[in-house]
């Protein structure tokens, strides 16, 4: 499958899109599955309650971010895929976090989900067929193809990975 073209998603995805190196959806996942669950599983217990600033997200409530993140674009690609073309409201990160009630919980019930997040994520997207993925719909007022949103879910990934690395640990 290749790249997502410029007209395959919003443009604010594209940052996302860009991250992810391989053009083939089995070899995103080969060479970034095992990768980011080891990093993200890294994450250490000392830093849980950690934000880098005021008001910004600590690194329970950014793990939890990025599970509820991968779960919306995961439903988006299951109807698209399924050729329901019903189009999908966006979603609003900041009111989703504000009431995920992440600082209740430890880093290592949220590891847990995310890895079970990451293992369904990684099967429904194999699952899915070269037709499949070209299929399409309207997610956030905006035309996406399931390719693109496989590309997204891996930058998405990778992106918060960068800024955890940066500015977190």
């Amino acid at each position: 499958m290749p790249r997502p073209a410029v007209t395959d998603a919003a443009p604010f995805y594209h940052g996302y899109i860009n991250l992810v190196k391989p053009d083939d959806i089995r070899q995103i996942i080969s060479n970034y599955s095992a990768l980011l669950k080891e990093f993200y599983n890294s994450l250490p217990d000392e830093k849980a309650d950690y934000a880098y600033a005021v008001g910004k997200w600590t690194v329970k409530e950014l793990l939890q971010h990025i599970i509820d993140a991968e779960r919306v674009f995961c439903y988006r690609a299951l109807r698209f895929a399924r050729k329901d073309i019903t189009p999908l409201p966006g979603f609003d990160e900041n009111i989703f976090a504000a009431n995920s009630i992440a600082a209740a919980r430890t880093l290592s019930s949220l590891k847990e989900e995310f890895n079970a997040v990451r293992t369904a994520t990684d099967l429904l997207l194999q699952s899915f067929n070269d037709e499949q993925l070209n299929f399409s719909g309207t997610a956030s007022n905006h035309y996406i193809t399931v390719n693109a949103i496989v590309f997204i879910i891996y930058g998405h990934l990778l992106h918060h990975k960068n800024i955890l690395e940066e500015r977190y640990l």
